[in-house]
């Protein structure tokens, strides 16, 4: 009974500073108070503050939010050491194989070739041929130059 009382009375107050700054021709500030001073009066008369308070002083309640943060704290601690123990079982056994894989064949291998094809690399050759790009790389050069790049 006493947060309804308190709740209309913070509701009155309210209108009656909105209509003090209405009076000074500030309505968007005054339809604003307004709105906020509503609020705890559509909360008295919905009801939610008589169930809050209820709630407020509620042993059972009490215990129904331990319980949750309990739940919630055990919830945290096992991502905690899940994440420290480097990820689940299935996670594990995948980068162990993955690891085996890489071992096995490199990451430069060519998937595209499948395993038939041999994966061996041509040698690379001491002098690279003078081709027709190298006097377009040379303009290209020369701008980069030119803008100090």
């Amino acid at each position: 009974m006493l947060a309804e009382t308190i709740c209309s009375a913070v509701s009155a107050a309210g209108l009656g500073i909105a209509a003090i700054t209405a009076y000074r021709r500030r309505f968007l500030s005054a339809a604003r108070i307004a709105a906020y001073s509503l609020l705890p009066l559509g909360l008295v008369l919905t009801g939610a503050v008589e169930w809050a308070v209820g709630t407020a002083f509620s042993l059972t309640a009490w215990v129904g939010f331990g319980l949750l943060g309990a739940a919630w704290l055990l919830f945290l601690t096992t991502r905690a050491v899940e994440r420290r123990a480097g990820g689940t079982r299935k996670e594990r056994k995948a980068a162990a194989a993955a690891a085996r894989r890489e071992a096995a064949e490199p990451a430069a291998s060519r998937p595209s070739l499948g395993r038939s094809a041999p994966a061996a690399d041509p040698a690379p050759s001491a002098k690279p041929k003078a081709s027709r790009g190298d006097d377009d790389f040379s303009d290209i050069e020369a701008i980069l130059k030119k803008h100090g790049i």
